[in-house]
Parts: C-alpha cells; structure tokens; sequence
C-alpha cells in the first residue's frame, strides 16, 4: 500500500499540495515570525509555495497575520522575501 502524502494548504494560492514542495512559516513561542526550511523549526506552522509571486498573494492578503494572529512588520516579510529568492 503506497504511503500517504501529507497536504498543506499554500497561504499564496490556496491550493492543496505536497507538504514537501511548500515552504513553512513559523511563528515561535517567543512571537518571532520566521522561513522555516527544514519544516521541523517548533511553533505554529503556515505554508507557502516556493515561488515569491505566491509569498506575495498572501502578503497582499495578510494571510500570515490572520493565521499566526498577530501583525507582522514590514522588515519580518522583506527577510523571508530575500531567504525565499535565495532558495528558490
């Protein structure tokens, strides 16, 4: 029997896919908002496709701050943008 792929939703387009083919997001216990690449950073999790035109959608649509609750500064999103071209 074939093992079972975890699914995420990606915050950017909303579409369901692989949880490997999608960056997580991660907010810590301490409130720090963070690219987390190797998915097991501790905290609350949201993911985002590799591709910076989905990290925009849901910047545009302040879907990290609704999922993490909180407002996310300007400079948190300018870091994750440059670590997520980096990657890409």
């Amino acid at each position: 029997m074939p093992k079972k792929v975890p699914l995420r939703r990606c915050c950017g387009c909303m579409e369901m896919k692989p949880k490997q083919e999608l960056v997580r997001v991660v907010k810590s216990n301490t409130g720090d908002v963070t690219l987390d690449l190797t998915g097991k950073a501790p905290g609350r999790g949201a993911y985002v496709c590799r591709s910076s035109e989905c990290f925009e959608k849901a910047r545009k649509a302040r879907r990290f701050e609704r999922e993490f609750s909180m407002k996310i500064p300007d400079e948190v999103y300018s870091q994750m943008e440059a670590e997520l071209k980096n990657n890409e």
